[in-house]
């Protein structure tokens, strides 16, 4: 997802969207550990994923900080 569409979500549709990835990164280490794991490539999707959210919750949270005061 490109961070423009993260940037129009709402903060509950991040939090959603961060618990599912963080949830699936949890998921993909148990595979690894059994050694199940097809896509190992998908690791480094969901890294990047997670921090581009980390990015829009920090550009938020400047932002509401410069308006407030």
């Amino acid at each position: 997802m490109q961070a423009k569409e993260l940037r129009e979500m709402t903060d509950a549709e991040l939090n959603s969207l961060m618990h599912d990835l963080k949830e699936e990164l949890f998921t993909l280490r148990f595979e690894k550990a059994r050694g199940k794991l097809n896509n190992p490539s998908r690791f480094k999707h969901i890294r990047r994923e997670i921090a581009r959210l980390e990015t829009v919750f920090n550009e938020k949270e400047r932002q509401s900080g410069l308006e407030g005061g």
